[in-house]
This record gives C-alpha cells, sequence and structure tokens, in this order.
C-alpha cells in the first residue's frame, strides 16, 4: 500500500445507537479523524446507512462493517447497493461463496472488500464449540490465502495474527485490526486485543478504536493519543 499519514490509519468506530449521538460524535471530534465505520447497530438504528454517505459526501471515508453473509445472488446485489453508498471499505464472512459474490458485485467500483476472518471476540474453545475443527490462528490464515485467490481486497482479523496473515498473503492486501485497546482501556467483550503501536508493527494498515474514543471524557484528546501512538509504531 502507498504511505499513509498516521491520523489517516485510524477508523473510529460509530457502534452507537442512533445518527444524533454519531453526528454529535464526529462534530466533536472535527480533523481528529477522517475515517468512520458504520456498523449493524448504526444501519439498523434508523438512517444509518444514509448518514453513512452523508459521510462520503463531506470527505470522509466510511467503512461499512456489515459482514455480508447470504446466498451469491443476495451478496452480490447488497455489495453493489453499498458500493453506491461511496463507502471505501465493506465487509464480508470470509466464506468462499459469499466472497465470490462481493467480487462480482463490486466490480467497477471503487469499495474495497475486506473478508472477516473470525470475529475477535473468539478464541480457540469458541472455534471448537462451533464445530470447526481449525484454531484461531490457522482458520485465519486459511481464510485470508482463501481471500487472496479469490481477489478480495483485504482483511479483518486480530493483531494477534498479523504477522502470520503477513506471512501468508505478502504486503499488498489490506489489513484491518479491530479490538485496539491502549494500555489503560477496558478490553470488555474482546478476547483477541492490542495495542495500537503493536497492531502497527506487526503489520496491520488500518486500526478499528470504537469504546476507548466514543466512550472517553474528551473523544478528540483520546483519538489525538492513539494517532500519537501510531505514528511513533511507524516511525
Amino acid at each position: 500500500m502507498s504511505a499513509l499519514a498516521p491520523r489517516d490509519r485510524l477508523i473510529v468506530a460509530l457502534d452507537l445507537p442512533d445518527v444524533g449521538k454519531a453526528e454529535r460524535l464526529v462534530e466533536r471530534l472535527g480533523d481528529a479523524a477522517t475515517f468512520y465505520k458504520v456498523g449493524m447497530e448504526l444501519a439498523y438504528g434508523g438512517g444509518g446507512l444514509a448518514f453513512a454517505r452523508r459521510l462520503a459526501a463531506a470527505g470522509m471515508k466510511v467503512f461499512l462493517d456489515l459482514k455480508l453473509l447470504d446466498i451469491p445472488n443476495t451478496v452480490e446485489r447488497a455489495t453493489a447497493q453499498a458500493a453506491g453508498l461511496g463507502a471505501t471499505f465493506l465487509t464480508v464472512h470470509a466464506y468462499p461463496q459469499a466472497m465470490k459474490a462481493a467480487v462480482v458485485g463490486a466490480r467497477g467500483s471503487g469499495l474495497k472488500l475486506l473478508a472477516v476472518t473470525v470475529l475477535t471476540s473468539y478464541d480457540d474453545e469458541d472455534m471448537s464449540d462451533v464445530g470447526y475443527r481449525f484454531g484461531v490462528v490457522e482458520m485465519v490464515r486459511r481464510r485470508a490465502e482463501q481471500a487472496q485467490a479469490l481477489g478480495v481486497d483485504g482483511i479483518v482479523a486480530s493483531a494477534a495474527e498479523a504477522k502470520s496473515i503477513r506471512t501468508a498473503v505478502g504486503k499488498n492486501m489490506i489489513l484491518v485490526t479491530p479490538s485496539i485497546r491502549p494500555a489503560d482501556a477496558a478490553v470488555a467483550d474482546q478476547k483477541r486485543v492490542a495495542a495500537p503501536a503493536t497492531a502497527i508493527r506487526d503489520g496491520a494498515d488500518f486500526l478499528v478504536v470504537g469504546r476507548p474514543i466514543t466512550t472517553a471524557p474528551d473523544p478528540r484528546e483520546a483519538a489525538d493519543a492513539i494517532v500519537a501512538e501510531i505514528a511513533a509504531a511507524g516511525s
């Protein structure tokens, strides 16, 4: 990937219940953030996708974290609709049928597809509970390799797998790491977390940060601190 400014590598997760709260947070952050994630909570809260369109029209980058997974025809058509919103990234679960369909749906647009490998709330025991015969690290690697072979633009995985992903697929695929937590932040419901500097050093291109910013007394100060850590790790 071409060189990115540290601030552009931070994706603020707008995991909020309504558009009004999201708009107020974006206003408070001002130029401290340039990239925002709109996920299922905001999308289903009413007006979230229209808000994503407005963000893109205002010059912000938008990550639609909708984790598409359905029959191929539905995924293809949903991806084409998402491309029309002006988003930069869209997630699809890393199942071959879904990834193939999303690649077709995004064709001819500027939308970049990200394959969600294993959710960061999962560990090896959880993988076993749902019937997978591979643990987290092996499943992430296999799905990353499949995504690359199918023409998907990038991967979503925890920083714990970043080094193995880079070994498997090289430097050309986009790597987005969620569950980023500064040292003093609560882990909450996540199991595979990392500090911003660790994720950057291990090969992440973009970091998704939600609650450490959205629930901070001063969200702008929190975002600036994370950007500073990104800058220091990448220097």
